[in-house]
């Protein structure tokens, strides 16, 4: 059977990347999202999770769903788009779905469903969401569960990434990166905390892989290891653009304390500061997943954390 992939939310930092990969490999897919795709426009049409009428036309020759659409940034406002997209966005993929009789989806959900951890945590990690990206994405979970477990040999593949990074994406790590770069970065608290990580073309690599995996239900979280701790961390990026390291810490403490005076400033200015109270916790908590099941299949990450990291740093920062 050919396979026809629709990659929903596919303009995006993951989807740009996978859509390479596909068009590598000759498999056959299209492009459904909002914004109309810069890399890859003869691929794209028009579709959005919250208004099921867009979908329908555009998955009907589809064999396989890869639903990439989501609300993810920090303090979304208002809070109810997080649900209206990641949890009746994906009711309406199911819905539609069941309609056409597609038998397959890959739901990239979020290692947010566990929350804060204080131990390496895998897919039998205990679900505690602290925020309300995190809330929904195990809300849109359980929805992508019962859709298939309802209907005979409908098969379900869940990745709960880490935090993705890479080139030309635009989010907490890059300003990490940036901030590093510019020679603005202050180490809040000691630094030991370790975190993980996934470089995008090993996300997206491991997707594709996952078109491939038998029918049935499979969880899997993607994280690239080793695990840097945040000392190990600024000095990969700092010798990657031959800059000198700061070693200079601010107490926990007093770094929280500054998040929510921007906290406070953005909410009387209207505007979003690269600094806020939940990204100091993001940044100080240790945050270490592992997966208990990806060691089982053949899947090899074609580029080494480190020097994803390399890459991304000198792309972005390097003589800019």
């Amino acid at each position: 059977m050919t396979i026809n992939i629709a990659i929903i939310g596919g303009s995006g930092f993951i989807g740009t990347r996978l859509s390479g990969l596909l068009i590598e490999d000759n498999i056959c897919f299209t492009i459904i999202d909002k914004v109309k795709s810069e890399s890859y426009p003869d691929k794209w049409v028009y579709g959005d999770v919250t208004k099921p009428e867009t979908l329908r036309q555009v998955l009907l020759n589809s064999n396989v769903v890869i639903n990439l659409a989501a609300e993810h940034k920090d303090n979304v406002s208002p809070v109810n788009l997080y649900y209206d997209v990641n949890v009746l966005g994906a009711k309406n993929v199911c819905d539609i779905c069941n309609e056409l009789e597609i038998k397959k989806i890959i739901f990239t959900s979020s290692v947010a469903v566990y929350g804060f951890v204080d131990k390496e945590t895998g897919e039998d990690g205990e679900y505690n969401p602290f925020n309300h990206y995190g809330k929904s994405k195990l809300e849109a979970e359980s929805v992508y569960n019962e859709w298939q477990s309802k209907t005979q040999g409908n098969s379900l593949i869940t990745i709960r990434p880490t935090v993705v990074f890479g080139e030309r994406n635009r989010g907490n790590v890059y300003n990490l990166f940036r901030q590093i770069a510019t020679g603005r970065f202050l180490m809040i608290g000691n630094g030991e905390n370790q975190k993980s990580m996934a470089y995008v073309e090993n996300v997206a690599a491991f997707i594709k892989y996952s078109i491939s995996i038998p029918s049935g239900y499979h969880v899997f979280n993607y994280v690239d290891k080793p695990d840097f701790t945040m000392n190990e961390l600024t000095d990969i990026i700092c010798q990657s653009l031959g800059k000198k390291k700061n070693n200079t810490h601010v107490p926990y403490v007093i770094g929280l304390f500054g998040g929510y005076c921007f906290d406070l400033l953005s909410k009387v200015s209207g505007r979003e500061f690269s600094v806020s109270s939940v990204r100091i916790k993001k940044f100080c908590a240790r945050t270490q997943f592992k997966s208990n099941f990806i060691d089982y299949t053949d899947f090899t990450a074609p580029v080494a954390l480190s020097i994803g990291i390399q890459n991304t740093v000198k792309s972005e920062f390097l003589n800019n």
